[in-house]
């Protein structure tokens, strides 16, 4: 079988494993512009399901280790197309700059804003972690004309939990991440029946960027990040 592009992969994947994608107000996906998705994150399942869910190659910021491991590093980043983390100080000023050059060539970007804490902790499948704020930061200073931010909430209908491989191993790619500085084995979700919830888009105005340019910029990055956690909160405790 031939896979031509993330988006098939992503088909592809779900149907070895057999997982049932229910898919909720699709209409709400913007039709033109660049796009920032951001989502809650518990399984290395969820990309796919994104991609599938909005019908769209969606380019990830991912953890740096997925960079690092053989095998993996091939699937995540040659296949999916994700753009792995910087390990070092220079990580954020990357990540703006990456994402930046892709918004602005109309790309689709994911951020998982609860960052690595869900991945490999057990985490209830109605749980929202706290949002990091970097993904609001970058819509509000990207100097791109229509750009959406696009929440999305996962939610698991069933589900298989079982565990991986230690978490230490995972240090030997990433020795500055503290979470993997701990024992037991990395988690693995594995979706049998899972549903995306499309929440309505978070447009930015040139309003909004002059306000992000001025004494308002902490005020804005807060209205959007409890924007986006609201919306997929709401989602997960309506199920």
């Amino acid at each position: 079988m031939g896979i031509n592009s993330p988006l098939e992969l992503s088909h592809y994947f779900l149907q070895i494993l057999s997982t049932q994608l229910h898919c909720y107000h699709q209409e709400r996906i913007p039709r033109h512009g660049s796009i920032i998705v951001v989502s809650n994150h518990r399984s290395f399942m969820d990309a796919p399901i994104l991609m599938a869910a909005l019908s769209a190659s969606i380019r990830f910021a991912c953890h740096h280790y997925m960079g690092q491991v053989p095998l993996l590093r091939e699937i995540v980043t040659e296949q999916l197309g994700c753009f792995p983390l910087e390990a070092n100080r220079s990580r954020q000023q990357s990540f703006f700059q990456r994402s930046q050059t892709l918004l602005q060539s109309q790309q689709v970007v994911g951020i998982f804003p609860e960052g690595t804490a869900p991945m490999v902790n057990f985490v209830s499948p109605n749980g929202v972690g706290k949002f990091q704020r970097g993904f609001a930061h970058l819509a509000l200073r990207a100097q791109v004309t229509d750009l959406a931010v696009l929440p999305v909430a996962i939610v698991s209908l069933e589900e298989v939990s079982t565990s991986g491989l230690p978490l230490k191993l995972f240090s030997l790619f990433d020795p500055s991440e503290p979470l993997f500085n701990q024992s037991g084995l990395h988690p693995l979700v594995v979706y049998r029946r899972v549903a995306a919830f499309i929440g309505n888009p978070y447009w930015i105005t040139p309003q909004h960027q002059e306000k992000y340019q001025g004494k308002q910029a902490k005020t804005m990055v807060t209205e959007l990040t409890k924007y986006c956690h609201n919306q997929i909160s709401q989602f997960i405790n309506s199920v």
